[in-house]
């Protein structure tokens, strides 16, 4: 049992360091590539410039009950910098609110404009969001599909901004994805996302620090670097052959995204990412919002990998190459890492004897320092490049490293159904039409179900909080700072919940 416990908890640490330490990896290779993508971004719109195409475009917009957003969508999609006659737009609403009523009048009113937009109706929401866009694209006239969601607000000039890059002159491609893998071409441009509310609440600021770690540093340093990488769900243009090829949109997981992008790149297809091009949106803006969006992200994931990871690592590609695939489908199980690591580390401290003892601590107690360290690493270098105010930005970092250990519970939940081939349906996020505090409309329709797992997350909190205080009255002071965060993390996210889920009873609108 003993021994059980100490491999157990000497995994944890193992798994926490490679995926943090996995973090430098992907700031060196952004930091080694950032000049020259740089100019060559530059020299494919040059390019482009002098020698235009116009090809035909789908723009898919999936929505379901999206009343205070729709609007703003639809108008901002046909307010786009492109052709008219070049240009179909496909509302794909499976809607059962007054999104529909709100839809169809914004539509009447754009195609007595000269808009081409099509008001899609389902009999039923089969596949969800997957199943909405593989019905779409059966009347998608485009050789091009660019796909939105509900919140996204896309600039005028997206189409411009993208589409060069799909078929850039000879001497400005990237060289073609290495070793054992087949090429046709770019099968997707995915652009970055930005946020509308990032000012809304302490809470939005944290999430869009991660997000910013994600499109800053992270998507450039896999696509420059030749790693496979994803597809975001929206933000991005799709090369229709390319979904063809990959077997289409299917439901068989929550994040359809995700798994058509990898399925798309082991068929010969490529991912371009520009980090130059923002598509703004919203953040969620209260806990429950978030932790329901990350249970899906993680769940999504756990099952993407569970059914395309045996694909990967039957293919051709280098070592290097199926282990950043790995890290990358997986990475959502650095939550029960970390609920193992505070779970564990009293009846470690109790068993731990003789040759493991001081030695050991300090070689734990550096790997979880570096494993740490790597997410921020990559969060601060995401500032640096993408925001002028860097260094403020950065005061939202120890908030950050709270929730994200703190929805280490509510993920851990989501990564064993997904193991465990527990089968659940597609939990859309509530958008708001939120700005600032002061403005915007109150979203108070569309409110998720209480959960109640803040008991647990409470009660870790306390555990964790007793862990410290045995480690400290041991003189194990290497271990302390992690259980701290443990302890903080848990309490912060179980007390926001319970705010939430107070507000909800109270009939009033939870918020940050």
């Amino acid at each position: 049992m003993t021994t059980a416990l100490l491999v157990t908890y000497w995994c944890a640490v193992t798994g926490l360091f490679v995926y943090g330490i996995n973090c430098y990896v992907l700031c060196r290779k952004f930091f080694e590539h950032q000049d020259r993508e740089r100019e060559r971004r530059a020299a494919v719109r040059a390019a482009h410039a002098r020698n235009p195409s116009v090809p035909a475009v789908t723009v898919q917009l999936p929505l379901y009950n999206e009343r205070y957003v729709a609007r703003r969508l639809l108008e901002a999609v046909a307010a786009m910098d492109y052709p008219r006659d070049r240009l179909q737009i496909q509302v794909l609403d499976d809607s059962t609110d007054d999104t529909t009523a709100r839809v169809a009048e914004c539509v009447t009113r754009l195609r007595s404009d000269g808009v081409d937009i099509e008001h899609i109706r389902r009999t039923r929401r089969d596949g969800y969001k997957a199943g909405a866009l593989r019905d779409g694209m059966l009347d998608a006239r485009g050789e091009f599909i660019a796909i939105f969601d509900a919140d996204f607000i896309p600039p005028p000039d997206f189409l411009t901004a993208t589409l060069p890059f799909f078929d850039p002159p000879q001497a400005l491609r990237r060289q073609a994805p290495r070793r054992g893998r087949e090429h046709h071409g770019i099968g997707l441009v995915q652009a970055r996302w930005g946020h509308v509310n990032r000012e809304y609440s302490w809470l939005t600021r944290v999430q869009a620090l991660a997000i910013d770690g994600h499109f800053g540093i992270e998507q450039p340093g896999r696509c420059w670097a030749g790693y496979l990488l994803n597809f975001n769900g929206t933000a991005g243009i799709w090369r229709r052959k390319a979904i063809e090829a990959a077997g289409g949109w299917q439901a068989d997981t929550l994040t359809e995204d995700l798994d058509l992008s990898y399925r798309a790149q082991l068929a010969g297809w490529s991912i371009e990412y520009l980090p130059d091009v923002e598509v703004p949106a919203e953040i969620p803006t209260d806990i429950t919002a978030f932790k329901s969006q990350q249970r899906r992200w993680a769940k999504g994931s756990i099952q993407t990998a569970r059914k395309l990871l045996p694909r990967v690592l039957r293919t051709k590609l280098p070592l290097v190459d199926k282990f950043q695939a790995c890290v990358h489908l997986t990475h959502y199980l650095v939550h029960p890492l970390m609920l193992a690591v505070a779970l564990l580390a009293v009846p470690v401290l109790w068993l731990w004897q003789g040759a493991f003892g001081a030695s050991a601590f300090a070689i734990m107690a550096l790997m979880l320092a570096l494993g740490t360290c790597g997410p921020s690493t990559l969060y601060i270098s995401s500032q640096r490049v993408l925001r002028t105010n860097w260094r403020r930005t950065l005061l939202t970092l120890p908030l950050l490293m709270l929730i994200g250990t703190g929805i280490a519970v509510s993920n851990t939940r989501a990564v064993a159904e997904a193991l465990l081939g527990v089968p659940s349906g597609f939990v859309r996020t509530p958008k708001r039409n939120v700005v600032t505090q002061r403005s915007g409309s109150s979203g108070g329709g569309y409110r998720l179900p209480v959960d109640s797992l803040f008991v647990l997350e409470a009660s870790l909190a306390l555990y964790a909080g007793w862990g410290l205080a045995l480690y400290l009255e041991r003189d194990k002071y290497l271990i302390g700072p992690f259980l701290a965060l443990y302890a903080v993390g848990f309490a912060c996210v179980a007390v926001l919940s319970i705010r939430d889920t107070l507000a909800r009873r109270a009939g009033d609108e939870p918020g940050a």
